[in-house]
């Protein structure tokens, strides 16, 4: 299981994603538009500067839903392998089955 602060610093950073796309979506059109003036478009890449950090999608990092854990994540089913292989094995998971030899 991870540490719980962790778990909760990264659902901070989804909430404040989500709150900033807008705002973000739009300032990085302006920023990026090259038939804007420079300076216009300077002043929306400072803007954007200006919002928090986590509220950038890439700082967001990809969790188990069960554990927490941060590596070996299938982002199909949203959860790690460990937490994967445990639910499979107790049948809790529809059309997996543990391969056996």
């Amino acid at each position: 299981m991870a540490k719980t602060s962790s778990v909760e610093k990264n659902n901070r950073r989804r909430r404040l994603a989500k709150k900033f796309s807008g705002r973000r979506a739009r300032l990085k059109a302006i920023a990026y538009d090259r038939a804007r003036p420079l300076e216009e478009r300077f002043a929306a890449s400072l803007k954007l500067a200006e919002l928090p950090r986590n509220s950038a999608p890439s700082r967001i990092r990809n969790r188990c839903e069960v554990t927490g854990r941060p590596r070996a994540y299938y982002r199909k089913l949203k959860m790690s392998r460990m937490a994967l292989r445990e639910l499979g094995s107790k049948g809790l998971i529809p059309g997996l089955v543990k391969s056996s030899w």
